[in-house]
């Protein structure tokens, strides 16, 4: 890779994590975050989290992050007019762990 000045984030380690869970129900027409323990994660990762399996109707991933060491937050968004509790089981995060600072352009 040719020589460069521009300051750019670098991915150190890609991980995917397999946890299982049991999210609360989250109120109708809202979204809410939840917490959950993952042994690792530290708060410069960067984390996408998916369902395994089938997720209740109405129920989506509106946002991840770590929210403190060893802590994912997850925020459980529930699109319908009832109260509704996201599926419980197994969850994939992605752990993006970079070095030095993010870049502050695209190029």
């Amino acid at each position: 890779m040719p020589s460069t000045t521009i300051t750019r984030g670098n991915i150190l380690s890609y991980t995917l994590v397999q946890i299982s869970i049991t999210p609360a129900a989250t109120a109708a027409n809202t979204s809410a975050a939840q917490t959950f323990s993952v042994p690792g994660l530290v708060t410069t990762d960067i984390v996408h989290v998916s369902c395994s399996g089938a997720q209740t109707a109405g129920i989506f991933i509106a946002d991840a992050r770590v929210s403190a060491a060893n802590t994912l937050s997850v925020q459980f968004a529930n699109c319908t007019g009832t109260s509704a509790t996201a599926a419980s089981g197994n969850y994939i995060v992605e752990v993006i762990d970079v070095e030095g600072p993010y870049p502050s352009t695209a190029n």
